[in-house]
């Protein structure tokens, strides 16, 4: 979803400051193009990263019974730590 919304903005950016030739006093929109472009950029780049993050997990189910006769189930879940200082 942050990858989208990195593009998102960056279009929307590019709009603002390329194509749209309103003069409004009391906002410079060729800046918050600027600003929405280098926002878009920063989400696009956090999203990638994020993306190619290694993250796994894995559970492992047992079921079984116990000295009662009673179904007894076990879960266990790990993930695989990770690589930083």
């Amino acid at each position: 979803m942050s990858i989208g919304t990195g593009i998102f903005l960056f279009v929307v950016g590019a709009i603002l400051a390329f194509a749209v030739n309103v003069d409004v006093a009391w906002v410079d929109l060729d800046l918050i193009g600027y600003l929405l472009m280098g926002a878009g950029v920063l989400v696009f780049i956090l999203g990638i990263v994020l993306t190619l993050r290694k993250r796994q997990s894995s559970t492992t189910v047992r079921s079984g019974v116990d000295a009662n006769g009673a179904a007894v189930t076990e879960r266990n879940t790990s993930t695989t730590p990770d690589n930083t200082i």
